[in-house]
């Protein structure tokens, strides 16, 4: 499991304007395994033909939506109406966690407060979502690659435990993701996170303690570099050796 149970109160906020109904399937997978989403709703202006899909996916998922106009030719009040229900949601105190599916970097504001107040905030949008929103989660997954093909894009309308190893199964029917390579980025974060791990007599460390650490860059997450598991991105980076020990924990030890 991650930091998080399976039965955490998880409050989905979806953006329509601004993030791909194609994505939602994988979503609310990746969401499944944080915990159980007793809060799904959706934001936009209805009468635009762009959101017709959004509507279809609120009746098979059991979406609420949430209509808000454009009071202003050129914006849209999605953005304040999602920040007013998020911050409701907050202080009624039986939100155990956000998901806020969105590309827009105006959500920013909104994941860095819900954190202070010592919840997670799971961010799902596209590659091309400002650092600033990506940073400003707990952790941000690229719905791009979250089912192993990238998602048509959005209609453009108007603009703790230690984290486990075992992540969610690949989406039936889709196929696998595309592994990413392992740029001198990734591999400071994985050397960064394994020094900073307690290592026994041979040099190993836990991997689930050093996928603790790793994960607390907010970007961070196997599936953005396709992958299902931790253990299978590690393997495929030659500085670093894994060893299957009783119980079937995984050890890693750096080479290099």
């Amino acid at each position: 499991m991650t930091d998080d149970t399976p039965t955490r109160n998880i409050a989905l906020l979806i953006d329509a304007d601004n993030a791909s109904w194609h994505a939602l399937d994988p979503v609310l997978t990746v969401l499944a395994e944080l915990g159980t989403i007793n809060v799904r709703r959706v934001y936009g202006n209805w009468s635009k033909p762009g959101l017709k899909g959004w509507q279809d996916m609120s009746i098979k998922h059991g979406l609420e939506p949430q209509q808000q106009f454009d009071l202003t030719k050129g914006k849209n009040a999605t953005d304040m109406k999602m920040t007013i229900d998020a911050m409701d949601l907050l202080f009624r105190g039986r939100v155990e966690g956000f998901g806020i599916m969105s590309s827009d970097s105006d959500f920013m504001p909104l994941a860095t407060r819900i954190k202070q107040d010592g919840l997670p905030v799971y961010g799902f949008g596209r590659g091309t979502t400002p650092e600033g929103f990506r940073t400003a989660c707990t952790r941000f997954f690229d719905v791009d690659k979250l089912d192993g093909e990238a998602a048509p894009a959005a209609p453009v309308v108007n603009v703790d435990v230690p984290i486990d190893e075992a992540l969610p199964p690949p989406i039936s029917g889709t196929r696998s993701a595309k592994k990413a390579p392992v740029d001198a980025e990734l591999l400071k974060l994985l050397i960064d996170a394994y020094d900073a791990t307690k290592r026994d007599e041979r040099g190993f460390v836990s991997l689930s303690a050093m996928g603790q650490l790793a994960a607390n860059r907010s970007s961070f997450d196997v599936r953005n570099y396709g992958y299902q598991r931790l253990s299978d991105l590690i393997a495929a980076v030659p500085n670093f050796q894994i060893e299957k020990r009783e119980g079937g924990r995984a050890w890693v030890k750096r080479l290099r």
